[in-house]
């Protein structure tokens, strides 16, 4: 911890976003594609349609073009649903509640963690590819641990006010030092806990 914090003293999540739903469904796109991609497609997608009611009604065809880089089809019609229940359901406004939120299209697990520990900062650490990387690496998981144990165990070693920093630390260590591939191991501190020395 005394380390991800010297290397990320403010860690921020990086995908841009404005509000509840903006963020809600950046983080849908994200999945198997990187924030950078996301934050190129995003403006164009927000500055066409300017609310939840524009996308409930938009055309899909129309969506799939936008968030053609992000990859997956399929996105659209996450968007254009979610749009529909939060309009519907939810006054257009996006639950604090993980149970909930794991009910809307495309919307697992750790994106609704990753959404609750940014926008509503709620303790919560989400597994994507880099934590669970780097928790692979440094020993804290095992090695066939899958993202449900690795949550759970994670959160067992990490006190509850320190997990949603400690995620955005954890990605944000496996995107620019721990890499999957050519780790920076050379200039890293853990490198002693690390199942690469």
């Amino acid at each position: 911890m005394n380390y991800l914090d010297l290397l990320f003293p403010n860690p921020k999540c990086e995908l841009v976003y404005f509000n509840d739903y903006s963020l809600l469904i950046a983080i849908v796109l994200s999945a198997q594609c990187t924030d950078k991609k996301v934050n190129s497609v995003t403006p164009i997608l927000f500055d066409k349609y300017k609310s939840l009611e524009e996308l409930k009604a938009a055309d899909l065809k129309d969506l799939e073009g936008i968030i053609k880089p992000v990859g997956f089809r399929k996105k659209a019609s996450y968007i254009k649903d979610i749009a529909t229940i939060l309009v519907d359901k939810y006054n257009g406004v996006v639950p604090a509640d993980k149970k909930i939120l794991v009910t809307l299209p495309g919307v697992g697990g750790k994106t609704a963690n990753v959404f609750l520990s940014e926008f509503y900062n709620y303790p919560a650490i989400a597994v994507d590819t880099h934590v669970e990387r780097v928790s692979k690496r440094l020993k804290l998981v095992s090695l066939n641990d899958d993202v449900v144990s690795i949550e759970n165990k994670l959160m067992k070693k990490f006190p509850k006010d320190k997990w949603a920093r400690i995620h955005l630390q954890l990605v944000l260590f496996g995107r620019y030092y721990c890499k999957a591939i050519n780790p920076d191991c050379v200039h890293c501190e853990l490198k002693d806990l690390c199942i690469r020395k």
